[in-house]
């Protein structure tokens, strides 16, 4: 199998790096020698992180290079257009339609981009749903990235039932139902 590439992108405390360690885990219960890495960013809220999950027969680095993603997954739309570049002509990019202005665009040194997804659509397929909105239809907000996750797995060969049980030994104990409701609705998404 040809090694398959999945950038995830985010602000500080999206749930960048829940998100790679569920891929993570869906790939190694697939049998995938798998590769994570967090490349850079900040941990505390605000701050832009990228992380990097590589899988395949054999995986050597975890670092995917320019042009080389199958999957963009952005938690918010500024991340989205920043790293779409990483993406392979065919890839895809599952956009959370949500605006969080940086610190340039707060002290008004920079404009936040106008038509992000639209720009986005005219070159790349781009599936752009409100994650937040959904996710605080189920009354939590913070699953939101667990509803990208659903949106993502119908676009990757992977069961349903080895999702759902990869994210109930990832997620908090306290969250399981929760993140697994936020999942199914993902999944029926689009």
């Amino acid at each position: 199998m040809e090694t398959k590439n999945i950038i995830i992108v985010g602000v500080g405390g999206q749930g960048t790096l829940l998100t790679s360690r569920i891929l993570g885990g869906i790939t190694t219960a697939a049998g995938y020698d798998v590769k994570l890495s967090e490349v850079h960013g900040m941990s505390q809220r605000g701050g832009s992180v990228v992380t990097y999950v590589r899988y395949g027969a054999s995986v050597a680095e975890p670092i995917v290079e320019e042009g080389q993603a199958d999957v963009l997954i952005a938690f918010e739309r500024l991340e989205a257009l920043r790293y779409a570049h990483f993406l392979k002509k065919d890839g895809v990019i599952i956009i959370n339609d949500q605006r969080i202005d940086p610190i340039t665009v707060v002290t008004g040194m920079a404009e936040y981009p106008e038509k992000i997804i639209e720009n986005l659509s005219a070159k790349y397929k781009v599936i752009a749903v409100d994650a937040m909105e959904e996710a605080k239809k189920l009354g939590n907000p913070k699953v939101f990235n667990t509803v990208i996750i659903g949106i993502a797995a119908r676009h990757m060969d992977f069961e349903y039932d080895k999702w759902v049980e990869v994210i109930r030994n990832t997620v908090p104990a306290k969250t399981v139902e929760m993140n697994l409701k936020a999942f199914e609705t993902g999944y029926h998404l689009k």
